[in-house]
């Protein structure tokens, strides 16, 4: 997976001028991007939903205080991280701005070193929210029969699909297993003229001789009811020989029944999927019949890069139909990286549905030694919180008490670990 890199814009908004121009000073001398305001009112006319930074405000300024100006940013976009510089008496204001959302606040006079690491753990969220959005947005964007990636195989692959749909040749699909190959037989065969008609799928591992005698190749019989449209022959390499005999036999003469004085023509294409690495298994005479186009689906080791982008799509797809809220990207994004993923797609698939439906906590703890030290920490400090919401019966003010935590690292804390305390307060309520 691609290293996410934080972004490094501050709007900073603070009516005093010194103070402005101390913070923008050490702000940038750390490699942030500052744009300073002097009011409210001209940081909203820049400040967008999708604004690529961080946001610090003064709380009390003429006109339009931080406070307020948390707001409305609040209200464009819920996930901009936003840190208010309070005097001692706005404390409890504050707090107040914390529970609603705000990301972090800072009493004056501020410790610069408390202010810059304040920031850079906001810039790094705020890049991770980020990218997870682009990610969604990329994969709402593919159609959900898409096939879905940026790497150039997969463009490449993507492009012979309208190529291939009314092509008179037969394809052979080669990849380790869970790669789609079955994926992309469908996608080819609903961009053309065939769409109209039947995908026929046969497991050549589970075809018996009594079935091939008595029903694939007869008058109107299995292969016949793909006529006009394809036929998906999956692990042709289990075939046994009289069956990919029977096959050589179809590929040629495009007709059943040809044992009967008048055999019956089928219009099919024909698309073969093998595991990789076991052609060996195929007869030439058959492979090459079938091979019209010989293409390869590459595993997700070779793919790495479109891992989060499938990744997404999977979990945005999960909790569509399964009527849930999306789960953070974030939340999982070591584990894209650092697992290996031998199940290709397929697995990947079914993490994101295990992930949407709150059953991957298991898979999620058993990985953690793969993870780095934060994740780890983490996952544990999520953990620790959501049992004891859970076992308060959802009374925050006792689960505070049973944490020993200052109520603003309680609220710090679950704002920055992505945890839904209204969720789990309507879950122990029931």
């Amino acid at each position: 997976m691609t290293e996410t890199h934080p972004p490094r814009e501050v709007a900073l908004i603070d009516d005093d001028d010194d103070l402005r121009a101390a913070t923008t000073q050490l702000l940038s001398l750390e490699g942030f991007s500052v744009r300073a305001f002097a009011d409210a009112a001209s940081a909203l006319a820049v400040i967008g939903a999708d604004y690529p930074g961080v946001v610090i405000t003064d709380v009390r300024m003429p006109g339009m205080s931080g406070i307020e100006l948390f707001g409305v940013l609040h209200a464009r976009d819920p996930e901009l991280p936003v840190m208010l510089i309070t005097g001692h008496g706005d404390v409890q204001m504050a707090v107040e701005a914390i529970k609603a959302g705000a990301w972090d606040f800072l009493t004056k006079p501020f410790d610069p070193e408390a202010l810059l690491a304040a920031t850079t753990r906001a810039a790094k969220a705020r890049g991770l929210i980020l990218e997870n959005r682009q990610l969604r947005a990329a994969a709402d964007a593919e159609s959900g029969d898409a096939l879905i990636g940026a790497t150039p195989a997969i463009v490449r692959l993507r492009g012979l699909i309208p190529v291939l749909a009314d092509a008179a040749l037969d394809i052979v699909i080669e990849g380790e297993l869970g790669t789609g190959k079955e994926h992309f037989a469908r996608l080819v065969h609903r961009a053309g003229r065939r769409a109209r008609h039947r995908f026929l799928k046969i497991d050549c591992a589970t075809v018996t001789p009594a079935l091939i005698e008595r029903e694939l190749f007869v008058r109107n019989g299995v292969v016949a009811r793909a006529d006009r449209g394809t036929l998906f022959l999956h692990n042709l390499e289990w075939a046994s020989d009289d069956f990919q005999n029977r096959l050589v036999r179809l590929a040629e003469t495009r007709a059943v029944a040809l044992d009967a004085r008048d055999p019956d023509p089928v219009d099919i294409r024909i698309i073969a999927a093998v595991q990789e690495g076991e052609r060996e298994r195929v007869l030439p005479a058959l492979f090459h019949l079938l091979a019209g186009v010989p293409l390869r689906m590459p595993p997700l080791a070779e793919r790495g890069a479109d891992i989060p982008l499938l990744f997404a799509h999977f979990l945005t797809r999960a909790a569509r139909e399964h009527g849930r809220a999306v789960p953070p990207m974030a939340d999982h994004a070591y584990r894209l990286g650092e697992q290996s993923w031998a199940g290709n797609v397929l697995e990947l698939e079914k993490t994101a549905e295990r992930i949407c439906l709150g059953l991957d906590e298991g898979g999620a703890v058993s990985d953690m030694g793969l993870a780095p030290l934060p994740a780890r920490l983490d996952a544990f400090e999520r953990a620790a919180i959501i049992d004891a919401v859970t076992a308060a019966d959802g009374e925050i003010a006792v689960a505070i008490e049973r944490l020993q935590l200052p109520r603003k690292t309680f609220y710090y804390r679950v704002k920055r670990l992505g945890i839904d305390l209204r969720a789990l307060r309507r879950q122990a309520g029931s």
